[in-house]
């Protein structure tokens, strides 16, 4: 399989860079999957989990938002924040859900909405984090 050049970056850090097989990027108009010779494209990225496919390993990263970049460089993905599954702190995690949910009630309008749907991300984050744990 054809490989490509992808760099993760954070504010913090850079998370990931090498040569992949594959990129599944959370993108906030949908999942997408980048191979060697994608077509140039710029996306958002929305919180979910992105994973790295490379001589047939799987990395999971967890991105809060952000926005990818294909080109004939490669893939870059500037994410607002990018942690690895094995450095998340599941219970802080839980706990961060939890406080989202309380302060509903302080939010109206536009920003309850934003609320809402980031409070939905971040439950399909661990949703597939508990899936992941059973596999």
């Amino acid at each position: 399989m054809a490989t490509f050049h992808f760099d993760l970056v954070s504010p913090e850090k850079l998370a990931f860079a090498g040569e992949v097989d594959q990129v599944d990027v959370p993108g906030v108009e949908g999942d997408f999957g980048v191979l060697a010779g994608h077509a140039p494209v710029i996306a958002a990225v929305r919180p979910g989990i992105l994973t790295i496919i490379s001589g047939g390993t799987r990395q999971k990263i967890i991105v809060l938002g952000g926005l990818a970049e294909m080109s004939e460089k490669g893939l870059t993905v500037l994410a607002n924040v990018a942690t690895s599954i094995e450095e998340l702190d599941r219970a802080q995690f839980a706990a961060e859900i939890s406080e989202m949910e309380a302060k509903f009630a302080e939010k109206d309008g536009s920003e309850f909405d934003n609320a809402i749907e980031r409070l939905d991300h971040f439950k399909s984050i661990q949703h597939e984090l508990s899936a992941t744990a059973m596999h």
